[in-house]
């Protein structure tokens, strides 16, 4: 199996929050890791811990230039991309192009070291879906000129040519797709709906929930979503394959206060534009052709994750 050799890692968005929690647990297998990030929305501090690793290197450079990569390269993992609405609604250009112009750079050093690209694609190529838990086989409802179309449908566009060099240049490549993930190195000013209200609560600020406050969301841990990452990339599988956690939740923002033991009110705002209502994954994939599901109970996950914010 391929964890059992030392294997030639790069890791774009690697000083991200779940790329250095990857980089992390790729270097726990002593495999050596090159970790680009153009510190956009990655932050330093993320892989400060991991400098001083020997099989460690960090280069900053922004993907959608041309990358030169010296040596043998076995597996790419592409994780480079504003992922947070807030960031990606500022920055629309250059998320569109991260996951097109950067993703096609990717490719293109694929091919010439012969490696394996795992391209991290999102459950917001589902758009606000129509079909409830979200399986594989559905193919979205996305609005191509809305304010979230730089993000989700780059992300389409990034699985689209990744198909389209796997069929005509045969390159090696697998697709996931992230649902909703948090824990620790989330920044607290990432606009996601975990670490607003586990900031807000911790300062006793109102918690505030958008719409009628009746969506779902399902939460996955960073380190169970990092273990489906690895056993994709470790597996046969093309994909696209889901990585989600499919237990549904209303009721986060009074969890997240008892955990907190805040005194915040909790109070409603209107929706944003085009942001769904309901996105819980299908993992039945998942767990047949990898034997992965999530392990870390939202709890727990939450009092993690509340540990390092009161400590950061």
């Amino acid at each position: 199996m391929m964890s059992e050799r030392i294997v030639n890692i790069l890791v774009t968005g690697g000083a991200g929050f779940i790329g250095s929690h990857l980089c992390e647990a790729l270097l726990a297998k002593k495999h050596n890791v090159i970790c680009v990030d153009n510190l956009g929305s990655g932050d330093a501090k993320n892989i400060q811990h991991l400098l001083q690793n020997k099989n460690f290197l960090f280069i900053k450079h922004d993907i959608i230039n041309s990358l030169q990569i010296d040596g043998k390269i076995d597996q790419i993992f592409h994780l480079a991309s504003r992922a947070s609405p807030i960031d990606y609604q500022q920055y629309p250009v250059e998320t569109a192009l991260s996951n097109a112009i950067g993703t096609h750079n990717l490719i293109k050093l694929t091919l010439e070291k012969n490696a394996v690209l795992l391209f991290s694609s999102t459950s917001e190529t589902y758009g606000d879906p129509l079909q409830h838990p979200q399986k594989e086989t559905y193919w979205g409802n996305v609005n191509p000129i809305g304010i979230r179309s730089c993000y989700d449908e780059s992300k389409r566009f990034g699985e689209a040519l990744l198909m389209a060099y796997s069929r005509e240049y045969k390159a090696k490549i697998k697709i996931i797709r992230i649902f909703n993930t948090y824990g620790p190195r989330m920044r607290k000013n990432d606009g996601r709906v975990i670490p607003n209200f586990i900031t807000q609560a911790l300062n006793n600020k109102p918690i505030t929930l958008y719409g009628d406050g009746k969506q779902t969301r399902s939460f996955c841990y960073v380190d169970d979503l990092v273990a489906g990452i690895i056993k994709m990339m470790d597996s046969k599988e093309i994909g696209p394959v889901k990585l989600g956690n499919p237990k549904e939740l209303i009721e986060l923002a009074n969890m997240v206060k008892k955990l907190t033991n805040s005194k915040s009110e909790i109070v409603f705002k209107q929706l944003p534009e085009d942001d769904p209502t309901r996105r819980c994954p299908d993992i039945s994939v998942a767990k047949k052709v990898l034997s992965w599901e999530p392990k870390v109970e939202l709890e727990d996950g939450l009092k993690r994750t509340t540990q390092w914010f009161k400590e950061n």
